[in-house]
């Protein structure tokens, strides 16, 4: 009997949607905050909260959905409740209800990110391999808005951005209750917590969930002062800009001839060869960046050390985390990698760039090494 058809539909514009309201807050929230009078202490304050919502966000939304008779609802609270929370910063809000408005906001927005990946892989099965082409409608979504939403605020000011991505939401949400899992999950059982537990045991998880966490602290630098770097180096704006978008349209390539490269390659040899790529792009950053060629092909890199390693990721925690654990798996892998992760890269930027740029991005360069020697010492050579 042939498998039952994936929705690609519903769960590419869910994707889409996600990824496009990212595509908006990444780039220009910290503009937005600045037009509100905050300076560059209260500004990286509150854009922390975007990494430390994620160490509790996904895990706990996962729990809540993997313990309930119909999970589905908790991603449609969740998209509900990300639309409302946001409404929030349509109101006059000083420094302190800023604060409370992002904790609100960035929780569940982070939430429900790791139940839909379960979502997804639900329908995929054992065709786990064509996630990429599912997953690319984000990477497309969040192109889309970055150009367009920047020709918007140059015409309209950074004042209405939050007005600009109220319908993003709103769209997120609709295709939140278009979804469901492929089938309905069997109620969470005590046992299911101790096979769960057991399995975050075994050395290869360990070492996975491991080679997670130090590639996003190895993001540090990229994610917190790329855009600084690049000017102190002597690229405009327009230049700046080209080569963000530049890391996201090379990923594009991955997702789509994903099913293809794991045809080929195992999860764990991706997955090793993202972050050997990685190591290589930070070293490449560090040491020339003056030169813009070496830059250009730097961030196409961002196919393998981000898109690759994305795409690798979903398919071994498919195999570490089967059926009604998936989604839980999928909040621990979120928490500890953006999360705690996210964080800890932020913070060692910050105190690595006392040391100038150079030095932050080669010392990015050997923490991804590191992840890569463990990616083969417990992944590739004891497959």
């Amino acid at each position: 009997m042939n498998p039952p058809a994936v929705p690609r539909f519903r769960l590419a514009g869910f994707y889409l949607t996600y990824y496009a309201a990212l595509g908006a807050f990444t780039p220009y929230w910290s503009l937005y905050l600045q037009s509100k009078g905050l300076g560059a202490t209260a500004i990286s304050v509150l854009m922390s909260l975007w990494y430390a919502t994620r160490i509790v966000a996904p895990s706990t939304w996962t729990t809540l959905a993997a313990r309930s008779p119909q999970p589905i609802r908790w991603l449609q609270i969740g998209s509900v409740l990300t639309l409302t929370t946001f409404v929030g910063f349509l109101l006059p809000l000083q420094l302190a209800g800023l604060f409370v408005a992002m904790v609100a906001f960035c929780f569940f927005y982070n939430a429900i990110m790791p139940q839909f990946e379960s979502i997804t892989l639900s329908h995929l099965g054992a065709r786990s391999e064509g996630y990429g082409a599912i997953r690319v409608w984000g990477s497309i979504g969040f192109i889309v808005v970055v150009v367009l939403y920047g020709r918007l605020i140059d015409h309209l000011g950074v004042a209405v951005l939050p007005a600009l991505m109220l319908p993003l939401f709103a769209a997120m949400v609709g295709f939140a209750f278009a979804n469901s899992y492929a089938r309905q999950p069997e109620t969470h059982a005590l046992d299911d917590d101790a096979g769960f537990r057991a399995r975050l045991r075994r050395p290869q998880v360990i070492a996975f969930l491991g080679c997670a966490f130090l590639l996003q602290v190895s993001f540090g630098p990229y994610y917190t002062f790329f855009s600084i770097y690049l000017e102190g180096n002597g690229y405009s704006p327009t230049a700046q800009g080209l080569l963000w978008a530049t890391g996201v349209l090379v990923e594009i390539g991955v997702f789509f001839f994903a099913a293809r490269i794991f045809a080929r390659w195992s999860a764990d040899q991706v997955l090793l060869l993202s972050l050997l790529s990685a190591a290589l792009r930070w070293w490449a950053i560090a040491l020339w960046p003056d030169n813009v060629w070496v830059m250009v092909l730097a961030q196409t890199t961002h196919a393998l050390s981000f898109g690759a390693f994305f795409a690798a990721a979903m398919q071994l925690l498919a195999r570490y985390f089967p059926g009604r654990m998936n989604g839980h798996g999928q909040g621990v892998f979120y928490g500890l990698s953006s999360g705690v992760g996210g964080v800890a890269g932020a913070l060692l930027a910050g105190q690595l760039w006392r040391f100038g740029g150079g030095m932050a991005f080669a010392v990015s360069g050997g923490i991804a090494l590191l992840a890569a020697a463990i990616a083969w010492y417990w992944l590739v050579r004891r497959r």
